[in-house]
């Protein structure tokens, strides 16, 4: 490890604090990262300096806590001119000072009852969780290591400092924290550490839900998310974050299946993954099959579970819900898990099936939607993501994407209704609208100012009742994808 890893700003900080006679080292996740050639995703400085005396070498700094840190603006500490600071780094803009200090015990399980400044970083090293953020690098290069990190890191071990129960314990995020490090780290928790989250896994459920939820979406992130879930059940904290999840273990499925529900969900996720995918295409990849276990009849080759997306999809909504994920993301969700399940084969489905579809789903999320379909795909053991038929869809979508599919590309709006037909802000002009684009769902070509206006003149002289019943006829439409999924169903069933 060398000086010159170190961002000229933040080793500027540090030249600073030692030019006024205090120690600089970074700490934590910053020295991990570079042991381990990465790039820190944030950088930590711990000195022997005071809150006030650092304040007093950066006095543009916030300092609004109790436990010791300054947020020291870089632009301001260096001297950088608009121009320059504009161009920082966002990890750089702010790098977080902490003097030395030691903590009391944590009775609220996630903050120290009490602070006490250290006199040395072994001081401060040895209030850290796990012994691989238990390191410290001087300016120079010059490792700080009592805890054995390094030893840890190398063999790719997560280990608590001291204790493992009494650390846990200290703050149970640090239960999801290990499965996170181990995640994140290709490690294995070290056996009396391991057992220590085991006997502790209850504490998690008093850990505010949006502390969880961080974590969680850390863990999804990484390229062994499949892994972390896995570890999660059996270490006993998934019962704490994702129960709905767990439902699906040990169930069976149909003769399309070679893995339970719980596996094939993981291994769904585990494609997202290795995949990069968004973490809403993960988290949709983990739950798409999440209602199976209450939608199942039957066991079996010819067990079914019909409407199981749309069973899950209310239970992914709630389960995000619970964990505090913000209601666009909760949405966006629910919106793959219900249509994750749509059937389509070549020369059964025709243009119009097709632009219904992108009006079902949103022409927006269909790659999301497709990305869903692969892991889904690849989590039943199947080799191929993407078949000739998922590749015709996309010819298809390509051919009709400029054709419209939502309200917002007909060629009237509401307020054109409004104004030629006279009628206030209400439901009946959005009925009117519906019967539109399901006019214009059917033959683009209709899709004129005039064919519509006239057409607005037709439907303006049905009663409330009847305009209303055909808007819903209209919502409630099967498109081709559906009513072919059904008669394949039918038939692999022998029923009529």
């Amino acid at each position: 490890m060398t000086k010159s890893t170190v961002p000229h700003e933040v080793s500027e900080i540090a030249r600073r604090l030692a030019e006024a006679g205090f120690e600089a080292y970074l700490v934590g996740g910053c020295v991990r990262d570079m042991l381990l050639e990465r790039e820190p995703k944030d950088w930590d400085i711990a000195t022997n300096a005071t809150p006030d005396e650092v304040l007093k070498v950066f006095p543009e700094s916030v300092y609004e806590n109790a436990f010791g840190t300054v947020g020291v603006k870089t632009a301001a500490a260096l001297g950088l001119n608009d121009e320059d600071a504009a161009h920082l780094d966002e990890k750089l803009r702010v790098i977080e000072v902490t003097t030395y200090r030691i903590e009391g015990k944590y009775t609220d399980r996630r903050h120290p009852d009490e602070v006490t400044f250290a006199r040395t970083i072994e001081e401060d090293l040895s209030r850290r969780d796990f012994t691989v953020n238990a390191m410290a690098m001087s300016m120079a290069g010059a490792i700080v290591d009592p805890y054995g990190g390094r030893k840890d890191l190398d063999r790719r071990v997560i280990r608590t400092v001291g204790d493992p129960e009494a650390r846990l314990r200290e703050d149970a995020l640090r239960l999801m924290r290990a499965v996170r490090f181990a995640a994140e780290l290709d490690a294995s928790l070290e056996a009396a550490t391991k057992r220590a989250v085991a006997d502790c896994a209850r504490e998690l459920d008093l850990i505010a839900k949006e502390r969880v939820r961080d974590e969680l979406s850390k863990m999804l992130m990484t390229p062994r998310a499949a892994q972390a879930v896995i570890m999660l059940e059996e270490l006993g904290l998934l019962r704490y974050v994702l129960p709905e999840l767990r439902e699906g273990i040990g169930v069976g499925q149909n003769l399309h299946h070679i893995y339970t529900v719980f596996e094939h969900n993981v291994r769904a996720l585990d494609y997202a993954a290795r995949e990069g995918y968004s973490l809403e295409v993960r988290m949709a990849a983990l739950l798409h099959d999440v209602g199976k276990p209450r939608s199942k009849a039957g066991e079996g080759a010819t067990s079914t579970f019909y409407n199981h997306e749309y069973i899950g999809a209310k239970m992914a909504a709630r389960a995000l819900d619970r964990l505090r994920y913000p209601r666009e993301f909760v949405e966006a969700v629910a919106h793959l898990v219900r249509n994750h399940m749509f059937y389509y084969n070549v020369d059964e489905v025709s243009a119009h099936g097709v632009r219904r579809f992108l009006a079902r789903v949103g022409p927006e999320t269909v790659p999301d939607i497709l990305k869903v379909r692969e892991a889904d795909r690849i989590g039943s053991g199947v080799k191929k993501a993407v078949p000739y038929k998922l590749r015709h869809l996309l010819f298809m979508i390509e051919k009709v994407k400029n054709d419209p599919v939502s309200p917002k590309m007909l060629k009237v709006n509401g307020d054109d209704v409004m104004k030629l037909l006279g009628l206030p802000e209400g439901r009946r002009v959005g009925w009117i609208i519906v019967a539109l684009l399901e006019e214009v769902l059917e033959d683009p070509a209709r899709n004129t100012r005039d064919h519509l206006e006239a057409r607005m003149r037709a439907l303006n002289e049905m009663s409330d009742d009847e305009l209303e019943k055909l808007a819903a006829r209209a919502r409630e439409t099967k498109d081709e994808f559906a009513e072919e999924a059904e008669a394949e169903i039918k038939k692999k069933f022998h029923v009529q």
